[in-house]
């Protein structure tokens, strides 16, 4: 499981290095992707494939469900963490998550984020108070 929030830097070739407590679970491929409230979203191939297997299974007939699989299967990137522990982050998908020279690496469960840490903080700001309960009133937790 993926749990905590780190601040790393992003290197001039794009390199981001990834949370030691991450290493283990992202060992082998692991696929950077675009993923929802422009960030980028960092999986293990176990949950990749999980999660490709649900979107292929969505009607194609559905327009909603066409746009999820091109958004994200276009944006997504193959690769392997080096020697030292860093992920590649292409640069289109810098450009996407406006990242620059400092990331947010976040846990969430079976995959982590990458933020912009000033999308993140106007992020978590506007969670600030009544809107997260509010937020999450409905989903019976």
């Amino acid at each position: 499981m993926f749990t905590g929030e780190y601040r790393h830097a992003v290197d001039d070739k794009g390199r981001l290095a990834v949370p030691s407590r991450f290493r283990a679970q992202l060992a082998g491929s692991v696929v950077v992707a675009r993923w929802l409230d422009t960030c980028l979203a960092i999986f293990p191939m176990a949950a990749w494939d999980e999660l490709s297997t649900k979107v292929g299974s969505l009607p194609m007939t559905d327009p909603n469900a066409r746009l999820l699989q091109r958004q994200l299967f276009a944006g997504a990137f193959e690769t392997e963490l080096d020697r030292q522990g860093r992920v590649l982050v292409p640069a289109n998908l810098r450009t996407f998550a406006r990242l620059e020279n400092e990331a947010l690496v976040l846990g969430a469960r079976d995959h982590a984020e990458i933020w912009a840490p000033a999308r993140w903080e106007d992020y978590s700001r506007a969670l600030e108070g009544d809107a997260f309960t509010d937020a999450v009133a409905g989903l019976g937790i």
